[in-house]
């Protein structure tokens, strides 16, 4: 499809349809619009859960709160965009949520940890939809997701961007992550179909809860290679999510690796100390491009049986090693 001036090759629609064209496109949009949605929910409950005297305290101004409603904006317009390309009927309502947090601080925190799952969740699958249309259009809101992300970790006094790329993860990885914080949903919406695998607790969890906002800060990484991760997960079968309509499952044997998922690379560590459902890696001191740390921000980890060599395009393989999964704060 060549004129002058435009190449051949490419894969240009003259007439796009914004619509989902198969039951991937569907359930991968499904996922991403119950993300959208929770996001909504989640910015406006911390602006009406603290008061100013709390935000001033935590170090963030009125111009701080300005900037969340904003986002909460933000996610109206995604929300709304993602039930147009499955169909009002069809998509997703609002549900009820449960949130981990008592101070500013922690909604920070967390508001943080959920965009950055939210963004990874959408990277994974972006280039595999059968929708080309729509993929575009995902593409365009997930994007200012990503600079939400940043922004929450300027809120908490981290280093604003210190990978050198953005991780994709599979669906099922991002659905596990999400699926503990929704509580019940209305009955007509879509049953999510990805795998819920066992979440996993990290208990030596290194949170940054005691940064002041600003800009940009050069901390050095503290809690980088070496550092060794205490791990523990749920149990197979164990009813989960909103309504408790769905359970954990694996089709992986047991776990004998912890893999780092980070930027562009899948790296793993030996697991130590496995007792029942509890065991400990070290991180690993890996790098892709040097002097960059390849784990470094928050990094997905999984428990899994086999060392599988990966790349980001076929990263979705791992889900058939995959025994449980977490999210490491490495920064």
């Amino acid at each position: 499809m060549a004129w002058p001036g435009q190449p051949a090759g490419g894969l240009l629609q003259y007439k796009p349809t914004y619509t989902v064209e198969s039951n991937f496109d569907f359930q991968s949009l499904n996922l991403a619009l119950n993300q959208e949605l929770i996001e909504l929910d989640l910015f406006h409950n911390g602006l009406a859960r603290f008061s100013v005297e709390d935000f001033e305290a935590a170090g963030l101004t009125a111009d701080d709160r300005a900037l969340i409603e904003h986002m909460a904006n933000q996610e109206i317009g995604h929300a709304v965009a993602i039930t147009n390309m499955l169909g009002v009927d069809r998509a997703a309502k609002q549900c009820l949520y449960q949130y981990p947090f008592s101070t500013v601080q922690q909604f920070i925190l967390f508001c943080q940890l959920l965009t950055r799952w939210g963004e990874a969740g959408v990277y994974g699958f972006l280039g595999q939809l059968d929708s080309r249309p729509a993929a575009q259009i995902l593409l365009q809101s997930i994007t200012t997701e990503a600079r939400q992300q940043l922004v929450f970790r300027q809120f908490q006094g981290l280093p604003a961007m210190p990978e050198f790329f953005e991780t994709g993860l599979p669906q099922a990885y991002a659905w596990t992550l999400l699926s503990p914080y929704i509580k019940s949903c209305p009955p007509n919406n879509p049953r999510i179909e990805f795998t819920r695998f066992p979440l996993l607790n990290i208990t030596n969890q290194p949170y940054a809860l005691d940064g002041q906002p600003g800009i940009n800060s050069n901390y050095t990484l503290t809690e980088g290679a070496g550092r060794v991760v205490n791990v523990e997960w749920e149990p197979l079968g164990k009813n989960v999510s909103y309504d408790n309509s769905y359970k954990t499952s694996s089709l992986a044997g047991e776990p004998k690796y912890m893999a780092f998922i980070s930027q562009l690379n899948v790296t793993y560590a030996p697991l130590m100390n496995i007792t029942n459902n509890s065991a400990s890696a070290i991180v690993p001191n890996g790098t892709v491009y040097p002097p960059q740390p390849q784990v470094v921000n928050s990094v997905f980890i999984s428990l899994v049986d086999e060392q599988v060599p990966l790349t980001p395009y076929n990263l979705t393989l791992i889900n058939n090693h995959t025994v449980a999964v977490g999210l490491y704060q490495a920064s």
